[in-house]
């Protein structure tokens, strides 16, 4: 994700350990930048877990998720005095892990 891991953490946080159907209304409603992409991501993860016979995503919570850096962008900016600014551009690596209600881990 084109976020910085730091500011991704903050939205990751607010929805960790959640029932996947209050998750997506707290990320609907946040005013967090953030949120925008982390949503797309938990909506991804329902559809991809709905896929195992027998799991319905109102029985699905948000077990564990963490943010890693991703690779940094490196580009430069023009300075005073014919001088060149290094500006890193970093990205994210989101990992969200769903569980049903009934399973303990």
């Amino acid at each position: 994700v084109r976020t910085t891991p730091r500011k991704m953490r903050r939205a990751v946080d607010l929805i960790r350990g959640q029932h996947v159907v209050e998750a997506r209304r707290i990320l609907r409603f946040s005013p967090l930048g953030a949120s925008h992409d982390l949503e797309k991501l938990v909506n991804s993860a329902v559809a991809n877990a709905e896929q195992k016979p027998g799991v319905v995503a109102d029985n699905l919570w948000i077990s564990r998720a963490w943010v890693d850096d991703g690779p940094t962008l490196r580009r430069y900016r023009p300075r005073a005095y014919g001088r060149a600014t290094r500006v890193r551009k970093r990205t994210s690596h989101v990992t969200v892990v769903l569980q049903t209600m009934g399973e303990e881990r």
